[in-house]
């Protein structure tokens, strides 16, 4: 046994073994944290790479320990989630990553002759991670994923619309008026609570789908790493390394785990750091929020917006971390950086397919859970009256609890041009999810309508229109493809929002803002790409950093939103005149 007690506040080196293999070391950890006998003798990280490797005398060694059943049965369950993604054994994956770091320290330090020959590998990193070319080759690769997230998911965004106001609310509301429910509150609950809140997100799962697919892709090729080693030096400017890099791109799928991806660093400071500008990488969940609003306000340029938010969230980051560096978060100079740069690797298509399935099944769990209550909650409060007449379920939402409640807070965005109570309902609810917003414009907006009319339900002439409708969403995405680089196959432009309730969105920021409804949108996407962070976000803050940082960060990031949504409008109503 091993005599020499370990204290678990020392800083170590750490190799980051990629996103997969760090969760699942995360995973272990987190059981080990029960078992504080074995962590007096072991490091965490060390022990959990041990048993993730398979290594007989540690695990022999760990057996001895009350409760080490459970954290066995945990690694197992690890090794072969790692080996269902990857096809390969996990210590083969680890010594891979291992040598793949020994690659990246001889790239730092060992200059190549001249005239001495190297291995293409090596010829195309001189290319995408030159000094001169790398960062324009990766602002070009940023590029062509938000156009493809936008352009390209658009005939499934609204295949899946069609269906959902269409046969689906057909369905329900045939089957209310068979059971004598037409017109009751049950009808209310499912029609304008659980079709407008979870449909109006669902809606969105084919560019969470898109998004995830093309992080995939860099990540599984290598990319990802070799862009961290071209943005080392830009990092250094905010008292970073390149390796901070990594968790800051993890943000663009979700935060919680880009909060937990800074784990791997070794210096404090550095986490604390990286953790803190995290939430300014837009993660997928605000996605849905720009394309509807790009849409709406800039169909005819819904990409180029978007991707001008992720950038700007960029941008502020890079603000707040010069501010961060020079302020409260100065930083040890002597803090180094040997990057693993992998093999370059075709991706496979059973890997693209699990990672973008598992971030989009983890949406859809949201959505039949998390999103669900909220819509139920929002819903309640919009069914009680709390001024004028009405009552339960039949009172005018604008006389409802939940417009009385929102129009408290709405008018501190009167400055931003999108004070009305409506919004700043939505804003409430995103605090939950920022997906959520969506859901509470849908249910506020009331897109889904009961009718006093008896349906007549045509189930083979419904599943008939779901089929065609899948088949042409999916002949104008092939067709779409060439779009991304500028060839335009399909002949149409982003397709505009123009049912009843995007429109209504439109006439409430044109009202709202005097006229200038697109710079209220912009300044509205602004600040839902810089306020506070979900809870789950909020949530993995506290536990890595305290409660104190979490605050910090929530309520910096809420003051920040504010100015700069009233700066936005403001300066845009200059410029889109």
């Amino acid at each position: 046994m091993h005599e020499l007690a370990y204290t678990r506040s020392v800083e170590y080196f750490s190799i980051d073994y990629g996103r997969e293999i760090e969760q699942e070391i995360v995973i272990i950890q987190e059981t080990l944290d029960r078992l504080p006998a074995l962590l007096v003798h072991f490091p965490s990280r060390w022990l959990a790479l041990k048993l993730l490797e398979q290594d007989l005398e540690i695990t022999h060694q760990v057996q001895v320990y009350d409760g080490s059943e459970n954290l066995l049965n945990t690694v197992q369950a690890s090794i072969r989630h790692l080996k269902s993604v990857f096809g390969e054994d996990v210590d083969t994956l680890i010594a891979d990553r291992r040598y793949g770091w020994i690659n990246g320290l001889v790239k730092e330090t060992v200059r190549v002759s001249p005239g001495k020959q190297v291995n293409f590998s090596d010829q195309i990193d001189k290319i995408v991670t030159s000094r001169f070319l790398g960062i324009p080759i990766f602002m070009g690769f940023m590029w062509l994923m938000f156009k493809f997230t936008t352009d390209v998911s658009a005939p499934f965004l609204d295949w899946i619309k069609i269906v959902i106001e269409g046969p689906i609310s057909r369905w329900v509301i045939g089957l209310l008026q068979g059971v004598g429910l037409a017109g009751t509150w049950v009808e209310s609950l499912l029609i304008h609570g659980v079709l407008a809140g979870v449909g109006g997100v669902i809606v969105f799962i084919p560019v969470l789908m898109a998004l995830y697919m093309m992080l995939a892709i860099l990540e599984d090729s290598g990319y990802v790493a070799r862009a961290a080693f071209v943005m080392d030096r830009f990092m250094h400017t905010l008292g970073l390394h390149g390796k901070s890099f990594l968790p800051l791109i993890l943000g663009f799928g979700c935060n919680v785990p880009a909060i937990y991806a800074t784990r791997t660093l070794g210096n404090h400071k550095d986490r604390l750091a990286t953790a803190l500008l995290s939430p300014f990488m837009s993660c997928g969940a605000r996605l849905p929020v720009y394309v509807l609003f790009a849409g709406i306000f800039f169909p005819d340029r819904a990409g180029l917006v978007v991707f001008g938010i992720y950038l700007f969230g960029i941008f502020i980051a890079i603000l707040a971390g010069l501010f961060a560096k020079n302020t409260l978060l100065k930083v040890n100079k002597g803090s180094y950086f040997v990057l693993e740069l992998p093999p370059y690797r075709v991706p496979t298509m059973k890997s693209i397919w699990y990672h973008m399935w598992e971030h989009t099944s983890s949406f859809i769990r949201k959505a039949g859970t998390l999103i669900l209550f909220s819509s139920l909650v929002i819903w309640v409060l919009l069914s009680i009256p709390a001024e004028g007449p009405g009552a339960f379920g039949k009172t005018n939402i604008e006389h409802s609890a939940y417009a009385y409640v929102a129009k408290v807070i709405s008018p501190v965005f009167n400055s931003a041009g999108f004070g009305t109570w409506q919004n700043g309902g939505a804003l409430i609810s995103g605090l939950v999810a920022k997906e959520v917003i969506v859901g509470n414009f849908s249910q506020v907006y009331n897109p889904v309508n009961a009718s006093s009319a008896v349906q007549i339900i045509h189930i083979d002439q419904d599943l008939k229109q779901i089929g065609t409708g899948f088949l042409k969403a999916t002949v104008d995405t092939i067709r779409s493809l060439p779009g991304i680089i500028g060839i335009d196959l399909s002949h149409q432009t982003t397709p505009q929002q123009n049912n009843t309730w995007t429109e209504s969105i439109r006439a409430s920021f044109e009202s709202s803002s005097g006229g200038f409804g697109r710079s209220a949108a912009l300044a509205f996407m602004v600040f839902v790409l810089l306020y506070t962070p979900c809870i789950a976000t909020l949530a993995a803050e506290r536990q890595e950093f305290g409660a104190k940082w979490m605050w910090f960060s929530a309520l910096g990031q809420l003051t920040l939103a504010w100015l700069m949504a009233i700066a936005v409008f403001q300066v845009s109503k200059v410029l889109l005149l």
